[in-house]
């Protein structure tokens, strides 16, 4: 009977088996197999075919390709999973394996949401990657916070919604509402919560929750109120934009808001009235071992980032 098994004998299969979870990986965090192929550096063709062949090895469909998204079937999800298993015990082998006097090396993928990452997480990163130059650090950032699992550590605001997570707060932080002098001169300032039903509100949606009730109070005594408007957006900086111009009230992070609101820009509604707190959080997979590049970072980022805010 004739032996699949390619020639170089099983240390080429294990090679091979190795490459093809790396390649997976990167197919399955990625959109369409034309963000795949960037990502891998190859052509389109070439992923596909190599996709095609990897189903053909294992006897199975990983994936739906469709013209605008990828979709993994149940046993393309499955492996997805172990891949990242075994492709995360193989890291923390090689970190309990090497010198912890040595630099840190390796990939370091970081998620943050847009205004956050633009603003503060990207300049810290860059002082972080240069402090370890054999290490590849990665930022993606989105309008939206995180939805699915592809990263090293992700910086989110607020609690998050996955609570099989490991999370170290960073930061303090809350959510402050505020509008222009020009919208209150014009439309008068709430003195009440019940108020900003009546007011233009330019509402932030972050998720799929319901992104137009407010919050206010604190876990002993919430508050909220539904608020409407004309304008919405999922992008903090086009909001923030929008009040500036004087056409709403807005409910947003006090990091974001402070310095228009030191310089007159903006004006705080409702400053007696508590709101509940939005802490800025590194989120880790909840496993035994994080390895030394993520550990350091975020103990970077947690000395770095207040002071960072404060500033």
């Amino acid at each position: 009977m004739e032996s699949n098994r390619p020639a170089g004998g099983r240390a080429a299969v294990s090679r091979s088996s190795l490459d093809d979870l790396q390649f997976f990986r990167v197919v399955a965090s990625s959109e369409t197999l034309t963000a795949a192929s960037r990502e891998l550096g190859c052509s389109l063709p070439v992923v596909s075919k190599r996709l095609s062949a990897l189903e053909r090895r294992l006897g199975v469909r990983l994936a739906q390709r469709g013209a605008r998204r990828l979709v993994l079937t149940s046993e393309g999800t499955l492996y997805a999973a172990r891949v990242e298993t075994i492709l995360g015990q193989l890291r923390e082998l090689e970190d309990a394996l090497t010198d912890r006097s040595a630099g840190l090396h390796g990939t370091l993928v970081v998620e943050c949401t847009l205004g956050l990452g633009r603003a503060h997480v990207a300049p810290l990163l860059g002082e972080f990657a240069e402090a370890h130059p054999a290490l590849h650090v990665r930022l993606q950032t989105s309008a939206l916070p995180l939805r699915r699992r592809e990263f090293d550590v992700a910086i989110h605001v607020g609690t998050p919604p996955d609570s099989s997570l490991r999370m170290r707060r960073l930061a303090r932080n809350r959510r402050l509402p505020c509008a222009s002098p020009s919208y209150l001169a014009r439309h008068g300032t709430p003195a009440r919560v019940e108020d900003l039903a009546s007011h233009d509100c330019i509402v932030l949606r972050e998720n799929e929750s319901d992104y137009a009730l407010w919050r206010f109070g604190d876990a002993g005594h919430p508050r909220h109120i539904r608020v409407d408007g004309s304008l919405s957006s999922n992008d903090g900086d086009v909001v923030t934009g929008w009040a500036l111009e004087g056409r709403g009230v807005i409910m947003r992070s006090e990091w974001h808001v402070r310095p228009h609101l030191e310089r007159g820009e903006l004006v705080r509604v409702l400053p007696h009235v508590p709101t509940p707190p939005a802490d800025i959080y590194a989120l880790t997979e909840d496993d035994e071992h994080v390895p030394r590049r993520v550990s350091e970072l975020i103990d970077f980022l947690a000395a770095r980032l207040p002071r960072r805010l404060g500033a």
